[in-house]
């Protein structure tokens, strides 16, 4: 290893960033298995002292939840306060590698590693999370589907550190599910994985939907042209509207888990159960 450092400051952090190219590490759970047998590459910057990215919380100025960048899967799971439309994404941390695991990696280090299978990118795009970004300059925001730019590609800058994820309330509302599946129960990358979140109105008809699907393209996509059907649809119905069409733009790759055609049908079944998910939530 050439240099390390670990600061206590965000400040401290995004100066360094900005005088030379580092690379980041906060819980570890991919940095460490990504060097194989091979030797660190490059400069360490270790983020996981700075207390100002630790934490779930509301966040009221700017009317949204903030899932702060060294937050893990278990703080989020035992998080007791979050609204209905995050059992998703709980349902979600539930299915990251193993109990060691989810109490050490952190929700945002899935999104930077941007595996096409990352458990909670399907589940945080149906809750229309943003990126935070930082840098000695300015900070700034970005939505999940933006930031995300394709297998291990990020719109992250150099010089900057990723924050935190922002939930507005707008769409911290409404019930949740998440589904997905591998070749066993546990400790096992996607063969296909599905989030979904519904509102529904009194009449009990769906006022609003976001459905996404993962491990079934470059990108975790959602399902806009099913997200516009079901509106209207009864809520206890919804689960019998999506067909092979509102998938029909995703791009599944064949490999040693799943040929494509199987994922596509796997990704089809998982939003039919997510959607059916939802409702069981209301019994």
């Amino acid at each position: 290893m050439e240099r390390y450092a670990q600061p206590t400051s965000l400040k401290e952090a995004a100066e360094l960033l900005a005088a030379d190219a580092w690379v980041m590490l906060a819980g570890g759970t991919d940095f460490y298995p990504g060097l194989g047998e091979g030797p660190v590459a490059g400069p360490v910057l270790d983020i996981s002292r700075i207390d100002a990215l630790r934490g779930i919380s509301r966040d009221d100025d700017n009317a949204g939840w903030r899932i702060g960048a060294l937050a893990t899967w278990t703080q989020l799971v035992r998080a007791d306060d979050l609204p209905a439309s995050f059992d998703c994404l709980k349902q979600a941390a539930l299915e990251v590698g193993s109990v060691q695991i989810q109490n050490r990696a952190t929700i945002v280090g899935n999104i930077c590693n941007a595996s096409p299978a990352a458990d909670g990118v399907p589940a945080l795009l149906v809750l229309d999370a943003e990126v935070e970004l930082t840098s000695v300059h300015a900070s700034r925001r970005l939505g999940l589907s933006e930031f995300l730019q394709g297998n291990r590609q990020t719109a992250r800058r150099r010089d900057e550190i990723v924050t935190g994820i922002f939930i507005p309330d707008a769409s911290a509302q409404g019930l949740s599910a998440f589904f997905k599946l591998g070749a066993r129960r546990y400790l096992v990358i996607s063969i296909a994985m599905v989030a979904a979140r519904l509102e529904y109105d009194d009449a009990g008809l769906v006022k609003s939907a976001a459905v996404s699907v993962g491990a079934c393209s470059v990108v975790a996509q959602r399902l806009t042209l099913l997200e516009n059907e079901l509106v209207g649809a009864k809520l206890v119905d919804s689960h019998s509207i999506p067909e092979a069409r509102h998938l029909d733009f995703l791009s599944p790759i064949d490999d040693v888990r799943a040929p494509a055609g199987y994922r596509l049908d796997a990704a089809l079944e998982g939003v039919r159960r997510a959607l059916a998910g939802c409702v069981e939530e209301l019994t």
